[in-house]
């Protein structure tokens, strides 16, 4: 006698594209949980979910796609108090960093205006905002900004001198604590 071990193998993927269908769930039952009394207590069958994720923990925020076949769109909106007193800044921050990406930075130096603008925008929303990080997420944006402003930026769309003057004027009059 001979095992076909290519047969098997077709068997258990065959199986395998089932089980992918139709996940399995087992329904299981403790005894019954006690109090202290050793008086039992009401209890919810618990159901465990074979060939899923499992998240250990809180989630609360997550998104998760899993086992889906194209493109998957996902987006969370976040709103943030802002601390009283700094309207003015998150106001001018929001308004920079909306129009960074039309005036010609260079690729890092878009990322790091956009993280020094959320990091900023984070700050303000904090119960006692840290004035020094404060200062160095403004004094960032308009030091990338300031090559534009100047006309030493090459590469700047029409306008984007204008825009970025405006910008630093805007982050300069902003109150910080």
């Amino acid at each position: 006698m001979t095992i076909n071990k290519q047969g098997i193998a077709r068997m258990m993927r065959e199986m395998q594209r089932e089980f992918d269908k139709h996940p399995i769930q087992v329904t299981t039952v403790a005894d019954a949980p006690t109090d202290l009394r050793g008086v039992e207590r009401p209890t919810r069958p618990t159901t465990i979910t074979y060939n899923g994720p499992v998240i250990h923990g809180g989630a609360a925020g997550a998104q998760l796609a899993w086992n889906n076949t194209g493109t998957v769109n996902q987006q969370q909106t976040r709103n943030e108090q802002i601390t009283p007193g700094f309207e003015a800044l998150a106001q001018a921050v929001v308004s920079t960093r909306q129009g960074l990406s039309a005036v010609g930075l260079s690729e890092q130096d878009l990322q790091d205006a956009e993280a020094a603008a959320d990091e900023v925008l984070t700050e303000v929303t904090q119960e006692t905002p840290d004035p020094s990080r404060l200062r160095r997420g403004v004094a960032a944006l308009k030091g990338l900004l300031a090559p534009i402003a100047t006309g030493l930026a090459t590469g700047a769309g029409e306008g984007a001198q204008a825009w970025a003057q405006t910008a630093i004027e805007q982050l300069g009059n902003a109150a910080i604590g």
